[in-house]
Protein backbone atom coordinates (compact mmCIF):
# COMPACT_ATOMS: atom_id res chain seq x y z
CA UNK A 1 0.00 0.00 0.00
CA UNK A 2 1.09 3.58 -0.79
CA UNK A 3 1.12 6.63 1.97
CA UNK A 4 -1.22 9.33 0.77
CA UNK A 5 -1.29 12.54 2.77
CA UNK A 6 -2.23 15.98 2.39
CA UNK A 7 -0.03 18.05 5.45
CA UNK A 8 -0.08 21.57 4.64
CA UNK A 9 1.51 24.25 7.18
CA UNK A 10 2.24 27.50 7.66
CA UNK A 11 5.61 28.00 9.46
CA UNK A 12 6.44 31.24 10.73
CA UNK A 13 10.18 32.14 12.76
CA UNK A 14 11.30 35.22 13.62
CA UNK A 15 15.15 36.56 13.74
CA UNK A 16 16.75 36.23 17.08
CA UNK A 17 15.40 39.09 19.63
CA UNK A 18 12.90 39.89 16.52
CA UNK A 19 15.92 42.08 15.75
CA UNK A 20 15.27 43.75 11.73
CA UNK A 21 18.04 41.83 10.34
CA UNK A 22 16.87 40.75 6.96
CA UNK A 23 17.85 42.81 4.27
CA UNK A 24 14.87 43.87 2.63
CA UNK A 25 17.11 44.04 -0.65
CA UNK A 26 18.61 40.64 -0.33
CA UNK A 27 15.66 38.79 0.84
CA UNK A 28 14.81 37.35 -2.34
CA UNK A 29 18.30 35.49 -2.36
CA UNK A 30 17.65 34.76 1.58
CA UNK A 31 14.04 32.95 0.42
CA UNK A 32 15.93 30.74 -2.78
CA UNK A 33 18.02 28.98 -0.06
CA UNK A 34 15.33 27.98 1.86
CA UNK A 35 13.51 26.81 -0.94
CA UNK A 36 16.54 24.57 -1.93
CA UNK A 37 16.63 23.33 1.93
CA UNK A 38 13.12 22.26 1.71
CA UNK A 39 13.13 21.05 -1.82
CA UNK A 40 16.13 18.64 -0.06
CA UNK A 41 13.81 17.22 2.17
CA UNK A 42 11.10 16.60 -0.35
CA UNK A 43 8.93 18.56 0.84
CA UNK A 44 7.06 21.22 -1.26
CA UNK A 45 7.20 24.98 -0.65
CA UNK A 46 4.40 27.07 -2.20
CA UNK A 47 4.65 30.57 -0.88
CA UNK A 48 8.07 32.09 1.34
CA UNK A 49 8.34 35.52 2.31
CA UNK A 50 8.42 38.08 5.01
CA UNK A 51 9.36 41.06 6.42
CA UNK A 52 12.91 42.77 8.43
CA UNK A 53 11.92 40.33 11.51
CA UNK A 54 10.32 37.45 10.45
CA UNK A 55 9.35 34.59 7.78
CA UNK A 56 6.53 32.68 6.60
CA UNK A 57 6.70 29.58 4.81
CA UNK A 58 3.72 27.21 3.16
CA UNK A 59 4.88 24.07 2.53
CA UNK A 60 3.58 20.66 2.64
CA UNK A 61 5.74 18.39 4.72
CA UNK A 62 6.70 14.87 3.48
CA UNK A 63 5.54 12.15 5.58
CA UNK A 64 8.82 10.88 6.78
CA UNK A 65 10.04 14.12 8.11
CA UNK A 66 9.07 14.99 11.24
CA UNK A 67 8.21 18.87 11.85
CA UNK A 68 10.88 19.88 13.98
CA UNK A 69 13.56 18.13 12.48
CA UNK A 70 12.65 20.12 9.26
CA UNK A 71 12.54 23.46 10.90
CA UNK A 72 15.51 22.92 13.15
CA UNK A 73 17.33 22.26 9.78
CA UNK A 74 15.78 24.84 7.99
CA UNK A 75 17.07 27.62 10.51
CA UNK A 76 20.56 26.02 10.66
CA UNK A 77 21.68 26.13 7.25
CA UNK A 78 19.69 29.37 6.32
CA UNK A 79 21.60 31.29 9.59
CA UNK A 80 24.48 29.48 8.75
CA UNK A 81 24.64 30.69 4.97
CA UNK A 82 23.22 34.19 6.17
CA UNK A 83 25.85 34.84 8.48
CA UNK A 84 28.88 33.98 5.66
CA UNK A 85 26.73 36.30 3.45
CA UNK A 86 28.17 39.44 3.13
CA UNK A 87 24.35 41.04 2.32
CA UNK A 88 23.42 40.13 5.74
CA UNK A 89 25.98 41.50 7.57
CA UNK A 90 23.25 42.29 11.01
CA UNK A 91 21.57 39.16 10.73
CA UNK A 92 22.31 36.64 13.97
CA UNK A 93 20.37 34.11 13.79
CA UNK A 94 16.96 32.68 14.05
CA UNK A 95 15.12 32.95 17.34
CA UNK A 96 14.14 30.28 19.44
CA UNK A 97 11.17 28.50 18.99
CA UNK A 98 8.53 28.26 15.80
CA UNK A 99 4.75 28.59 14.86
CA UNK A 100 3.54 25.67 13.00
CA UNK A 101 -0.22 25.93 12.14
CA UNK A 102 -2.02 23.10 9.76
CA UNK A 103 -4.33 24.22 6.95
CA UNK A 104 -6.78 22.30 4.66
CA UNK A 105 -6.39 21.83 0.97
CA UNK A 106 -9.52 24.55 0.42
CA UNK A 107 -7.44 27.37 2.95
CA UNK A 108 -4.45 26.83 0.58
CA UNK A 109 -5.18 29.65 -2.09
CA UNK A 110 -5.91 32.40 0.66
CA UNK A 111 -2.51 31.09 2.90
CA UNK A 112 -0.65 31.41 -0.30
CA UNK A 113 -2.00 35.24 -1.00
CA UNK A 114 -1.89 35.84 2.88
CA UNK A 115 1.56 35.34 2.80
CA UNK A 116 2.54 36.47 -0.83
CA UNK A 117 0.85 40.17 1.17
CA UNK A 118 3.11 40.37 3.79
CA UNK A 119 4.65 43.71 3.60
CA UNK A 120 1.52 45.38 2.66
CA UNK A 121 -0.02 43.73 5.78
CA UNK A 122 2.77 44.54 8.27
CA UNK A 123 2.42 48.51 7.00
CA UNK A 124 -0.15 47.67 9.71
CA UNK A 125 0.26 44.99 11.93
CA UNK A 126 3.64 44.32 13.82
CA UNK A 127 4.67 40.79 14.62
CA UNK A 128 3.76 40.08 17.32
CA UNK A 129 -0.23 41.47 17.06
CA UNK A 130 0.01 38.92 13.98
CA UNK A 131 1.69 36.03 15.74
CA UNK A 132 -0.70 36.98 18.43
CA UNK A 133 -4.05 36.81 16.02
CA UNK A 134 -2.41 33.46 14.39
CA UNK A 135 -2.33 31.51 17.71
CA UNK A 136 -5.52 32.46 18.53
CA UNK A 137 -7.08 31.35 14.97
CA UNK A 138 -5.60 28.48 16.15
CA UNK A 139 -7.02 27.89 19.44
CA UNK A 140 -3.52 27.67 20.19
CA UNK A 141 -2.67 28.59 24.37
CA UNK A 142 0.41 30.87 25.05
CA UNK A 143 2.44 32.75 27.87
CA UNK A 144 1.75 36.32 27.09
CA UNK A 145 5.08 35.88 28.76
CA UNK A 146 7.09 34.85 25.79
CA UNK A 147 5.38 37.51 23.52
CA UNK A 148 5.59 40.47 24.71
Amino acid sequence: MSTYKQILYQIVFATKNREKTINPEYCEELYKYIWGVIKDKNCKLYRINGIEDHIHIACDLHPKIALADYIKDIKVSSSKWAKESEKFELFKGWGDGYGAFTYSRKEKDRLIEYIRNQKTHHKKFDFIAEYKDLLAEHDIEFDPRYLP
